[in-house]
């Protein structure tokens, strides 16, 4: 009997071992197909170097994140490729905060990106998640061990405009894209916050944010973004915090983050993560 069981661990694990493999391929695959529908979305840039001098008439605190973050001269980022490690809060209830790493492309004209990551569910067991935003419509895809679909979600109205949230928030990874000229659109709330209007097509998203005294963007905020609850989208207040800034070529930027819902319990954070790598491609 004990060798009996002793043969189906072992065929059990060779088969995990393999579904796993397979899975892995699969999702690459499906992932390689993203990129290139995301890739083929860029406009070509010219190199513009920034110029700290010409802001215009944009609200002083915005005006003195980009002088803390950028350097006069520098080139523009046109696209980035981030690595993340951290954990994510796959529970709805109670918190169950499990491992994860990413990988995320990244595109600054046309706007979109694609956030490829593998969430730990149990120890050898994955979950593959890729959190979109390409030519205009918002992808959100859910896979156990790479090939076993557990949600996949695409197309315009509010997911599209949840992931165009996204992209919006995470400018402080590529500053430059928060300039005059570059699609975001700034209107004064008070000295330490300002909102940003960027529209993407038919997909127009406004984010307020805040700074700190001095002059980085500490909280990110929407009125409302599309939660997911038991398959049904719920417009929910949502933040995105950061901190740990530090510079990383011409621009600083933070190296760490906390995504929330904010509940009317109180905040409820999903993400918490930190930046392992940032490759920034520049329009020289």
């Amino acid at each position: 009997m004990l060798t009996l069981i002793v043969i189906l661990v072992i065929i059990l694990a060779l088969a995990l071992g393999i579904v796993r493999i397979y899975g892995a391929y699969r999702w690459q695959q499906g992932t390689q197909t993203l990129r290139t529908q995301l890739e083929q979305t860029r406009v070509p840039r010219a190199p513009q170097p920034v110029d700290l001098e010409a802001l215009g008439s944009l609200p002083a605190p915005v005006e003195q994140y980009l002088h803390t973050v950028l350097q006069p001269g520098q080139p523009l980022v046109t696209a980035v490729r981030v690595q993340h490690q951290g954990h994510f809060n796959l529970g709805t209830t109670a918190d169950r905060w499990q491992p994860f790493t990413s990988e995320q492309r990244v595109v600054i004209q046309r706007p979109g990106f694609d956030w490829d990551a593998c969430i730990s569910l149990l120890p050898g067991v994955p979950i593959y998640v890729h959190d979109a935003y390409v030519v205009g419509e918002g992808l959100l895809q859910v896979a156990l061990l790479g090939c076993f679909p557990l949600l996949t979600l695409r197309g315009p109205g509010d997911l599209a405009q949840g992931e165009l949230m996204r992209f919006l928030a995470e400018a402080a990874w590529y500053p430059t894209a928060l300039l005059p000229g570059q699609g975001v659109q700034w209107k004064t709330v008070d000295q330490r916050c300002a909102d940003a209007t960027l529209t993407d097509g038919a997909v127009t998203v406004i984010l307020r944010f805040r700074f700190t005294d001095q002059g980085l963007i500490d909280t990110v905020q929407a009125e409302a973004r599309g939660r997911l609850v038991d398959g049904e989208t719920i417009p929910t207040p949502w933040q995105g915090r950061f901190w740990h800034y530090e510079q990383r070529g011409p621009m600083r930027v933070p190296l760490a983050g906390e995504v929330a819902w904010l509940l009317p319990e109180g905040p409820k954070p999903y993400w918490r993560g930190c930046i392992t790598r940032l490759t920034y491609e520049l329009a020289d």
